[in-house]
């Protein structure tokens, strides 16, 4: 008997592990790659499980130490590959598909590459890899099959992400994204809605339309108001209670979309938009199609048409070139939009970005000075944002993982139709996941709400049995895990004063 088979037979069925870096539309491709795994027999590796069977990285490339990142992971999982005959690990995602055979070099122990483009080949290639017992380098040049059309192991029983679109067609001078995942490829329509169907049928009540840059879908298809059609759409499917959407772009975000969020019931009152920076200046030299005054403009409508909307965004300090009076429009653009949550990145190199080779580079030293000045200046407009929402009653579709001291606090969480999250007191009633609660907001925090009072109302959904019928099935399962890892999307609620990161996918 081989080590390859010795492996296969031990404690029977192999388990995996992915390990997700990056932007939303990695976390949906690990929802992905998940769904493909278990296709092809394999189960996910139980909670503190040493290593699994097979260990996949979906890496992120947008930052410049993500390779050191992932050569330390990939370094520390050597010597237990060497003890564990069979064990295979594979990395794809975004770096992979900009490294190629350099990963291979560098880490000779890893079985499998794959693009951003392939994602379907991974038990394939595996197998291959297993057979011939040589790693198997993969990277396609161009999508093979719409990501939607792999099969799925969703994270939430009661949420769910829904692909409308693929790539990029902006040229962002600080993106490396294009470049990796290509130009736009939009679905149809009827693909879109009949999965969004499919999913309410099995459960799902709140949905989350994602792209790259998502509200440019109909490029593609030649329909520049595809995407408020969408969201019309969405709003005649009968159960589906909540629609959102990520990342939309300022240049893309026209009136048709806006009076579309307005006029549709279940479409969130919640927009994430990335502004990047406030100085026309920063803006032009960064390939952004749009200036302050265009940027406040869509502000300015979107809360005309919908007064209660919760308005997040994306904001780069530090751009090569930027100056004190272009860092100053920035706060001045965050004093008048009131942003109720802002992702605040230090720039960093990508390697192979524009901007990486431009002159001005900004020592650390200034840069760290003006986050500081960007991430206070934000906390106080956020905490006094949330103050308004005290003596306002909402309605919160309960979620799993989001409070992390709901156990000693002896309250539950959720999400409000704006997104911010509330913990409230648990009720005696027993509520569950994807279930909806009325409650009144007594306390606002920077980055949460507290409803400290009795619980007003109940709402048992088709969601909530959802997510009951699917912890009964994994009762007693090894390697599955009974929570909901991802919960609802969490656009809009970054953790306290975020540390400087960034995200790819972000327009």
């Amino acid at each position: 008997m081989s080590s390859i088979d010795r492996s296969q037979s031990v404690g029977g069925t192999r388990t995996y592990e992915v390990r997700t870096y990056g932007c939303q539309m990695n976390v949906h491709d690990s929802e992905r790659l998940a769904g493909l795994l278990e296709d092809a027999g394999y189960v996910r590796a139980p909670e503190g499980a040493d290593a699994a069977d097979v260990v996949v990285f979906n890496t992120c490339a947008v930052r410049e130490n993500a390779d050191n990142k992932l050569y330390g992971n990939l370094g520390h999982l050597a010597p237990k590959k060497a003890a564990r005959p069979g064990m295979q690990i594979a990395v794809g995602g975004c770096l992979a598909q900009k490294d190629r055979d350099t990963i291979v070099k560098k880490a000779p122990w890893v079985d499998v590459v794959f693009g951003t483009h392939n994602i379907g080949k991974l038990p394939v290639l595996l197998e291959r890899a297993r057979v011939q017992e040589e790693a198997q380098v993969e990277i396609a040049e161009s999508l093979e099959a719409f990501p939607s059309t792999l099969p799925t192991r969703r994270e939430s029983a009661y949420a769910a992400w829904v692909s409308i679109s693929v790539g990029c067609n902006n040229t962002c001078t600080f993106c490396i994204v294009p470049a990796l995942r290509g130009k736009e490829k939009d679905r149809r329509p009827g693909d879109i809605l009949a999965e969004i169907e499919t999913l309410v049928a099995e459960g799902v009540s709140e949905i989350t339309l994602l792209g790259q840059n998502v509200n440019a879908y109909g490029s593609d298809i030649g329909d520049r108001e595809a995407f408020s059609k969408l969201l019309r759409a969405c709003g005649k499917i009968e159960g589906l209670e909540r629609v959102r959407f990520t990342s939309p772009h300022p240049r893309d975000f026209t009136d048709d979309v806006i009076a579309a969020m307005a006029e549709t019931p279940n479409v969130m009152p919640q927009l994430h938009m990335p502004l990047q920076s406030g100085s026309d200046t920063v803006l032009k030299a960064m390939r952004r199609s749009y200036r302050q005054e265009r940027y406040l403009g869509i502000i300015e409508k979107v809360r005309a048409a919908i007064p209660h909307a919760a308005i997040s965004t994306d904001i780069i300090v530090g751009f090569p070139g930027e100056t004190d009076e272009d860092f100053e429009q920035t706060l001045h653009v965050v004093r008048e939009a009131r942003f109720a949550q802002a992702f605040t990145f230090q720039y960093s190199k990508r390697p192979g970005t524009p901007a990486a080779e431009m002159d001005g580079q900004i020592p650390k030293k200034v840069v760290q000075e003006r986050y500081e000045r960007l991430v206070a200046l934000q906390e106080e407009i956020s905490w006094e944002e949330n103050k308004k929402q005290v003596g306002r009653t909402l309605e919160l579709m309960v979620a799993e993982g989001e409070g992390r001291k709901d156990d000693t606090t002896h309250r539950l969480s959720g999400r409000a139709p704006d997104n911010r999250l509330v913990h409230f007191t648990k009720p005696d009633q027993e509520v569950r996941p994807g279930d909806v609660v009325t409650v009144e907001i007594t306390y606002a925090a920077p980055h949460h709400l507290l409803a400290e009072g009795p619980v007003l109302d109940v709402r048992r959904t088709r969601a909530g049995d959802a997510w009951e019928k699917r912890n009964a099935e994994k009762e007693g399962k090894p390697g599955q895990s009974a929570g909901v890892l991802l919960g609802l999307p969490k656009i809009g609620v970054p953790e306290p004063l975020p540390v400087a990161a960034s995200g790819c996918g972000r327009d």
